[in-house]
């Protein structure tokens, strides 16, 4: 079964689009889908995330958030048992 990773963003933000690059970049070895989440859609969201942003979620477990390093990602991966594709 794969596994959903929820990045939330907000548009024109670097970061952001440097979370989703890393995503997609690791999608290639780990069995996951990417649903973004603007933020700005939803002032919950804006309440409760800010300027945090970009956040990656795995499996209901926020896991990184603000600059998103590769490593942090990999290791999530492992702990939530994501399926690695080889």
């Amino acid at each position: 079964m794969q596994t959903t990773v929820k990045l939330y963003m907000r548009q024109r933000c670097h970061l952001c689009e440097e979370a989703k690059s890393l995503l997609e970049e690791l999608q290639h070895q780990w069995d996951f889908e990417i649903i973004e989440v603007d933020i700005d859609q939803d002032d919950v969201l804006i309440e409760k995330y800010g300027i945090t942003i970009p956040v990656i979620e795995i499996k209901g477990e926020e896991v990184a958030a603000g600059i998103i390093h590769k490593n942090s990602i990999v290791e999530a991966f492992s702990r939530k048992n994501v399926g690695f594709i080889s």
